[in-house]
């Protein structure tokens, strides 16, 4: 049966840590895995611009022996002239492999569902689970095995990285805090799979809206915008808004067991994180940048070997 990635939790604890693994082994020796030679073709479709994502993925499918095509916004008929199901089964007799970077978690799904080849979410509107492995594989490399360390995300604890570090780091057996204004938490159906999860593997998951507390004894300090792509920065983006107490400062990061900093980029110094954090000594934010491509090959790798 062909395996998708849509979000964090569609690879088991056991699956993750296994991708986890092959990212270790390809980071080390690029060139070793081709499951795309031939070369075969993987389609990257994106709806919102990227940077890292563009990059990691054209330049992952070249090193696994494949030929990215990339498809921009209006390029392709689809969702406009032709729809979700039927790009999907048409697209799938032609490539390997299917990315796309898009707006609604439920077209991810569609396309999915009409797909006899993986379907990889690089960034929907709920998730960013492609994200999250490479943060777990850049926490391994500087403070080793992730499961039992403590990962506090600060900022909007209702968008798709807060989701992601959620559903992810618990997968991973972590134990997550989520510091972010009252009105802006996690869903409760979000908490409740991470709460089920975490009987199986020991992570757990915390919520506040008391950013000192979150910070006590954490082993990474992680944030993102204020504002995610597509969103009105009305009310968000200002002096007002309701995150500036939860801006990474130095004084938090003090509070921590020696952390680590984390940011998916790009970023905004003086609003989420100050410039102190995200160039200091701590912050590994362009490792973090770099093992996007090293993740995604590892994730590309497994599902491509599962069909």
């Amino acid at each position: 049966m062909t395996r998708h990635f849509l979000k964090d939790t569609d690879l088991s604890p056991a699956e993750q840590a296994q991708v986890l693994d092959l990212a270790v082994e390809l980071k080390a020796a690029p060139y070793s895995r081709t499951p795309l030679a031939g070369p075969q073709t993987a389609a990257v479709i994106f709806d919102k611009t990227s940077t890292r994502t563009r990059v990691s993925f054209a330049a992952g499918i070249a090193a696994l022996g494949g030929q990215p095509l990339i498809i921009n916004p209006g390029e392709a008929q689809l969702g406009h002239k032709e729809s979700i199901a039927d790009t999907a089964q048409v697209m799938s007799r032609m490539v390997s492999a299917i990315v796309w970077r898009t707006y609604a978690q439920a077209g991810l799904e569609e396309m999915a569902q009409n797909s006899s080849v993986p379907v990889i979410n690089s960034l929907s509107d709920d998730y960013h689970p492609c994200q999250i492995l490479a943060d777990l594989l850049t926490i391994r490399e500087h403070r080793g095995d992730v499961a039992g360390q403590t990962m506090t995300y600060y900022g909007d604890g209702a968008n798709n990285m807060a989701n992601s570090y959620v559903l992810g780091g618990v997968n991973a057996g972590m134990h997550v805090r989520i510091a972010a204004p009252a009105d802006y938490q996690p869903a409760a159906e979000i908490l409740a799979e991470a709460n089920e999860l975490a009987v199986t593997t020991g992570g757990s998951v915390t919520v506040t809206d008391d950013p000192v507390a979150a910070a006590q004894g954490a082993d990474v300090l992680v944030t993102d915008t204020w504002v995610s792509m597509g969103q009105d920065a009305t009310g968000r983006d200002d002096e007002g808004s309701p995150f500036v107490k939860y801006q990474v400062s130095q004084e938090l990061m003090n509070l921590g067991n020696d952390p680590i900093f984390l940011h998916c980029l790009p970023a905004y110094r003086g609003k989420e994180v100050t410039a102190e954090v995200i160039d200091g000594p701590a912050s590994v934010v362009f490792d973090e940048a770099e093992n996007r491509l090293h993740a995604q090959k590892a994730l590309m790798t497994f599902l491509l070997e599962k069909r």
